[in-house]
């Protein structure tokens, strides 16, 4: 098997005149080896919809810290909302797996906005039905797995995304943007950058709605088994 190496960047932004995101990301090491990002979307937005996507990603990554697969770890997370909430508040719920064990690229679902998978410069959208999580028992996320190699590469997102642009008549064409991506360099902070500054434009800097893309490749390997993690946060 090749050498290979996870990049995956990410860029937030929260609603305009809202100080706090109702976007909440988590990255957990998973105990077979790998890498999980739990991206939840709480319903309204600020605080609120801070407090209601902790409730999942805290659930959801606990889980997968224990060792607990993905599909399960996201309908425990979704009956844990519904008992704390009684399905009077819902949420959106990404999980995206580095699996090193079964050597694969792990994307988990209950969010109506799609995921888009990335490799030979083919843009595949998983755009399934995905319900939200917390709206009653027994939500079951959509699950794709694709075998790891070098040039796969995930862009998972909020609706914020979808929608920029929408306000002032000039929606986002995302699909169009991530074609003219897969044409040149796979580089995930650079492209998790272009669509942020993509979608500010089109919504005139003031985001209609909190706005979180995450974008993972897997890239050929060539140096010493050295790990990196850069954050960047304004406050």
């Amino acid at each position: 098997m090749p050498r290979m190496e996870a990049s995956v960047a990410v860029a937030k932004v929260p609603k305009y005149a809202t100080p706090e995101s109702g976007d909440t990301l988590e990255m957990i090491e998973r105990p077979t080896g790998g890498l999980s990002f739990v991206l939840a979307d709480g319903q309204s937005s600020g605080k609120p919809a801070k407090a209601v996507a902790g409730i999942v990603v805290r659930k959801a990554i606990s889980l997968l810290a224990d060792g607990v697969r993905d599909g399960a770890a996201a309908r425990a997370a979704s009956d844990h909302l519904y008992a704390q909430r009684g399905g009077k508040v819902l949420a959106t719920l990404n999980i995206l797996s580095i699996d090193c064990d079964t050597h694969s690229l792990v994307v988990t679902r209950n969010n109506p906005a799609p995921v888009i998978l990335l490799h030979d410069r083919q843009v595949e959208a998983l755009d399934g039905p995905a319900d939200p999580v917390g709206g009653r028992r027994g939500i079951r996320p959509q699950i794709h797995q694709a075998p790891l190699r070098p040039g796969l590469a995930a862009v998972v997102f909020t609706d914020g995304l979808l929608h920029a642009g929408e306000r002032s008549g000039r929606p986002f064409d995302l699909m169009a943007r991530l074609h003219e991506l897969a044409a040149g360099p796979l580089d995930p902070e650079a492209w998790a950058d272009d669509l942020l500054a993509r979608a500010l434009d089109l919504d005139a800097g003031r985001p209609a709605d909190d706005i979180s893309i995450l974008v993972a490749a897997i890239l050929d390997h060539h140096e010493q088994d050295i790990r990196r993690l850069t954050v960047r946060m304004p406050f």
